[in-house]
């Protein structure tokens, strides 16, 4: 079991962490002069670090998960969902939102399509919740920084929340509320061709190409807002408004997040930065699935497709469990870490 856990933590810290770049990156600024223990110097390096670490590890996973994703197109994702019924279509609509985009308004598109061809709407709002806010990707990064632990109970209950969700809706007969456009919109049921590795291969590099043009800049806005936190906010500042001693820290959470737009990719680093300087977990991981679900964007976008009863409906059932999920993480937060 020790061989194991040394393993494992030198996966986690080495391999995915990479800790040795980021020794290497200070003491080629050591080299140049600068002082990393200084704010100015820890700020550039945490900067320099974060950018190129999640680039990596961004580019690998997209890479990985797009390949697979090759093998789920709209059609035939559509006719896996219609072989199941019940809680069992919930589950594999919100297990198919884990292979699917990176954000919020990604899904979105696919989320009118399903529910143009006849899916339950339970169902497809299943997908619409669990697809921006749990993905292969974020398991993976979020094992990078919080560790194994964290990061599976963060992707299990990101799941929970979107069978839970899309279950509510379904037992609520929301269907009349639903645009009538996409109500009304015939389905075209076209095969996707049979495509080989060659084909599979390159539609995984055009994808990291495409979607690192869309995610960078907010990686780089993400973990410039995580280097300013890290080395310029004082401790007690964090402490007081997203720490143990404020109860209403998850709720501001929340608010503060809710009318953001970013993906994972982008808030990882802020969440990494704000639980140095010791907000709470649940607190962190709240802001997050704020983010990444109930972006103003995505929201705008979906009221496109739904009536405001069933839109203030979706948001609330995500807002409910995100803060439900927020003060838990909070409760258990030293067993995890």
């Amino acid at each position: 079991m020790d061989v194991l856990r040394s393993i494992w933590l030198f996966i986690q810290d080495q391999v995915l962490g990479m800790e040795w770049l980021n020794a290497v990156i200070e003491n080629g600024l050591s080299a140049l002069g600068l002082d990393t223990s200084t704010r100015w110097g820890g700020s550039i390096q945490f900067f320099i670090y974060d950018v190129i670490k999640i680039t990596v590890l961004l580019c690998f996973l997209i890479f990985m998960i797009s390949y697979i994703q090759s093998y789920f197109p709209p059609e035939r994702s559509k006719k896996i969902l219609g072989r199941f019924h019940g809680i069992g279509a919930n589950i594999i609509a919100t297990l198919l939102g884990t292979v699917t985009p990176f954000c919020s308004c990604s899904s979105i598109p696919l989320f009118i399509g399903f529910t143009s061809a006849g899916l339950p709407l339970g169902v497809t709002f299943s997908f619409l919740i669990s697809s921006p806010m749990v993905d292969l990707g974020s398991l993976v990064l979020l094992m990078s920084i919080f560790g194994a632990k964290i990061a599976i109970v963060y992707v299990v209950i990101g799941l929970v929340i979107a069978v839970v969700g899309g279950t509510i809706i379904e037992k609520m007969h929301m269907e009349n509320y639903v645009e009538e456009f996409i109500r009304k919109a015939s389905s075209v049921d076209i095969e996707s061709e049979d495509l080989n590795v060659k084909d599979r291969l390159v539609y995984a590099r055009e994808q990291v190409a495409e979607t690192f043009k869309k995610v960078f800049p907010y990686i780089l806005i993400g973990v410039g807002i995580g280097a300013v936190i890290h080395n310029w906010i004082p401790e007690s500042w964090i402490q007081a408004v997203l720490g143990s001693n404020n109860p209403f820290g998850v709720i501001l959470a929340v608010l503060v997040g809710a009318p953001m737009y970013a993906d994972i990719f982008g808030t990882i680093p802020v969440a990494e930065a704000l639980l140095a300087k010791g907000a709470q977990l649940g607190t962190v991981l709240s802001f997050m699935m704020a983010v990444t679900t109930l972006s103003l964007p995505s929201i705008i976008m979906l009221r496109k497709a739904v009536k405001p009863k069933l839109l203030w409906l979706f948001i609330g059932i995500c807002f409910l469990g995100i803060i439900i999920v927020g003060y838990l993480f909070n409760v258990f937060q030293y067993l995890l870490m």
